[in-house]
């Protein structure tokens, strides 16, 4: 699979600051915030890279992530993004996260941006209908 990273100083996540998608501090520890499309990859959807002892957890998303499958890692510094840079990597899904938790996160802000409503709908679209 392929991953990127992100930092909370680049120009489209400036305005964030160090939060992510739920709200969070941005975590780098541990456990390390991923961001990801969250019709694929659900908030809450916990993970290992193989050969790393870092559990990640997907708590963000990013426009350029919708549709592509590519996770992208938090880094706390540019420096340290750049390093990481583009790779492709195994990964070992280790709790799947929750697509009514995504839903009830992202519906309120689904008019804001085209991505969200991008994910919103393609979650509502693999969810059997209300009866």
């Amino acid at each position: 699979m392929k991953t990127t990273a992100y930092t909370q100083s680049e120009s489209d996540h400036i305005v964030y600051g160090a939060r992510s998608a739920v709200g969070n501090i941005l975590k780098f520890g541990a456990v390390r915030s991923a961001a990801a499309d969250w019709s694929v990859y659900p908030v809450g959807t916990e993970f290992k890279i193989e050969g790393e002892p870092h559990v990640y957890q997907v708590d963000d998303y990013g426009s350029a992530l919708v549709g592509t499958g590519t996770i992208d890692l938090y880094r706390p510094s540019k420096a340290s993004m750049n390093q990481w840079g583009a790779r492709h990597v195994n990964i070992k899904v280790l709790k799947w996260g929750s697509f009514d938790q995504s839903l009830a996160i992202m519906k309120p802000r689904e008019g804001i941006k085209p991505h969200i409503h991008q994910m919103v709908s393609a979650i509502e679209a693999r969810r059997p209908p209300d009866s």
